[in-house]
């Protein structure tokens, strides 16, 4: 038994080594932010965590402390932004690579066989959730392997009354609640899970489950706490006002409904169909009064917390006149591998009969999803911006790179589900591994469309002031150019200014069109397509 567990244990690290790799791999051109104002606004947080220059990001939306503070270690070393992020990509990495092992406690938790725990977890850790974001400056990064790690100790809390594993679940939550505002659905809907199964577990493990929780929640609400009176100092956007007013108007609720059903699609489509067999799966599951206590929990509490992040995200989003107001997967993406692994278990655990039932309980899923976020979207589908980051999958299925056709978009997914569910009508034995064997090479397929080119050559369009000089900016200058200028002068904080830059700044970063005041002198730089352009202070050396 000892040999055993030892050899298991070999066989992780050496499954998580590969996945890192291959994540190291393909971002291996990344030297900075991609996704702004997003990645930016984690960054700065970590660095100004870590003791270094702050920004001033009013008006933007708050980029919470909890994944900040997972990064915060490398400014206490790095100061150079490149290396800091080059950093950022491998902690990204390791921390997404995690799902692999916490997928196959949770295959073992649900009954799978070890060997098809070991395929079908290492499989589903090249699932696009856990490969689009590992390899950026976002909180997406660790969310699906706290997700994971939420749904294992949560598990074992209920099936167990396991103390340690209670606290586990409380502390995850808690922390959750710190990284990003969907944390906010999982802390509810743990409470609401400690309170369901109070009877069933011990007092101490729902007490330390509670104070867990607690507690973590109340050292992000510090950080956060003094992170916004930091770095916005005159308030963030307000999306929890937007939220309520979203939620207490006839209109709102229908851009919430329609903007969680969008999700749900992108959801399903971006798992191959798999989402929606697994949710199928786990409400069969939930009215099954034979099947598992903890296992009715998990199938409850995954299809509460996905609709709640679903409806809540929806809500809040802002109208920014782009397609992924309308239909976006980012959000669920957290949710995107536990679900990935309920389908496949759903198509290798049932007969026959019940496969097709789940896999057309998928096709209607997606159809109705898909049909209610195109009706409310209507023609602002085509008349909005599309964006390519918003839909690497919806990309990669129908190679339209510029366009969203959710009808294309629908019927290659279910065609990719279809061979999964003949994979699955095989003999038990056999069904295993090719279901593993095509969700592999679908995920496989995917990761050489995602495999990067080699960067153009040639400098870089933002400013470049010279290091150790104070740098002073221009508030008529666009977001995009302030933004990551703002991560990129690592020495010293961006100071923004109206009118006369300061007199003792060096350098200022101003519209392209403006011409210098009396002691500043232009230096040529920047232009119309780059949006700047730069002073000089000549009393500077």
């Amino acid at each position: 038994m000892r040999r055993s567990r030892s050899r298991l244990g070999w066989v992780l690290a050496a499954g998580w080594i590969a996945q890192v790799a291959l994540r190291l791999w393909l971002y291996r051109y990344h030297t900075g932010p991609v996704a702004n104002p997003d990645e930016t606004g984690y960054l700065l947080a970590a660095r100004w965590l870590a003791g270094g220059p702050g920004a001033d990001l009013s008006g933007s939306t708050f980029y919470q402390a909890g994944y900040a503070s997972v990064l915060v270690p490398i400014f206490w070393f790095v100061a150079d932004p490149v290396t800091a992020y080059r950093l950022v990509v491998v902690v990204g990495s390791m921390a997404a690579a995690g799902a692999f092992p916490l997928a196959y406690l949770l295959l073992r938790r649900m009954g799978l066989g070890g060997r098809a725990s070991l395929v079908l977890a290492f499989v589903a850790g090249l699932s696009p959730a856990l490969l689009l974001f590992s390899g950026l400056a976002l909180a997406d990064a660790i969310l699906p392997a706290l997700v994971l790690g939420w749904l294992v100790a949560t598990h074992d809390f209920v099936a167990r009354g396991s103390v340690r594993a209670a606290v586990a679940a409380g502390a995850i939550s808690g922390f959750a609640m710190g990284v990003h505002l969907r944390g906010m659905v999982v802390l509810a809907v743990f409470a609401l899970t400690v309170a369901v199964v109070f009877r069933r577990v011990p007092p101490r493990a729902a007490a330390g489950a509670l104070l867990a929780a607690g507690a973590t929640l109340a050292v992000g609400k510090v950080l956060n706490g003094a992170l916004s009176a930091a770095l916005y100092p005159s308030g963030a956007r307000d999306l929890t006002g937007m939220l309520v007013s979203r939620l207490t108007s006839a209109d709102g609720q229908a851009w919430a409904l329609s903007g969680a059903a969008g999700q749900l699609w992108y959801l399903i489509v971006g798992t191959w169909g798999l989402a929606g067999v697994g949710m199928a799966g786990a409400v069969v599951l939930l009215m099954r009064r034979a099947a598992p206590f903890a296992h009715r929990v998990l199938a409850g509490i995954l299809l509460v917390t996905t609709l709640g992040i679903a409806y809540a995200s929806s809500a809040a989003l802002p109208d920014e006149h782009r397609v992924g107001n309308y239909v976006y997967g980012r959000y669920l993406a957290c949710v995107a591998v536990a679900w990935t692994l309920a389908g496949a278990l759903a198509l290798i655990r049932v007969g026959r009969p019940a496969v097709l039932r789940y896999a057309a309980a998928a096709t209607g899923l997606l159809a109705v999803t898909g049909g209610v976020a195109a009706w409310y979207a209507g023609d602002r589908l085509d008349r909005y911006g599309f964006i390519a980051f918003d839909f690497p999958e919806v990309i990669f299925l129908t190679g339209v790179p510029d366009k969203l056709d959710m009808v294309r978009t629908s019927l290659c997914a279910l065609i990719l589900l279809a061979c999964l569910v003949a994979a699955a009508f095989l003999t038990a034995g056999r069904a295993r591994l090719l279901v593993a064997g095509g969700l592999a090479l679908i995920n496989i397929a995917f990761t050489a469309h995602l495999a990067p080119s080699p960067p153009s050559g040639g400098r870089d369009w933002l400013p470049a002031p010279r290091p150790g000089q104070a740098v002073a900016l221009d508030k008529r200058v666009k977001w995009n150019v302030w933004v990551p200028l703002s991560y990129r002068i690592w020495w010293t904080e961006l100071r923004r200014f109206d009118g006369s830059p300061p007199q003792d700044a060096c350098t200022a970063v101003v519209p392209p069109d403006a011409a210098p005041p009396p002691g500043w002198v232009a230096t040529g730089e920047g232009g119309a397509a780059q949006g700047w352009t730069t002073w000089s202070n000549p009393n500077c050396p």
